[in-house]
């Protein structure tokens, strides 16, 4: 299944793409999701994020790796595609993608996931999607 979610903010795409540390990371978790942050070693390949989630009392862990970066004259992205999952995922990969508008930059979370069932798939969709869009509105606040 394929999410894509686009935010457009008021500040330069290089300065954005700097603030993309722990403390955003942190601040991007929705409510009622509650996870611990076990490691962040920042947005450049090679890096490493893991987190462990707590759904319903069952503590599910989450690595994912930073697997390509790039910065140009118009974007900055990177990757992060995951190795250890939570029991309803089977492929997470998430391209972070910073692009230099006029005045601001947009900000586009484009993510490709997968389930172990083509149902679930469909079934997960909403709640997925619900994840990163509700990321917007915090992406306009931390980058008015």
């Amino acid at each position: 299944m394929k999410i894509k979610i686009s935010t457009k903010v008021n500040q330069d795409y290089k300065k954005v793409f700097s603030q993309f540390n722990e403390d955003l990371f942190v601040n991007l978790n929705p409510p009622g999701i509650p996870f611990k942050l076990n490691r962040f070693d920042g947005c450049k390949a090679g890096g490493v994020v893991n987190i462990e989630l707590n759904l319903l009392g069952l503590k599910q862990e989450w690595i994912t790796h930073i697997t390509e970066d790039s910065e140009d004259l118009e974007e900055i992205f990177f990757v992060d595609e995951s190795s250890k999952l939570p029991f309803f995922l089977s492929y997470w990969h998430h391209k972070h993608r910073i692009l230099k508008q006029k005045n601001g930059s947009k900000i586009i979370d484009d993510i490709t996931y997968r389930t172990p069932f083509l149902l679930l798939d469909y079934l997960c969709y909403p709640v997925m999607y619900f994840q990163f869009y509700y990321r917007k509105h915090i992406y306009k606040e931390v980058f008015k």
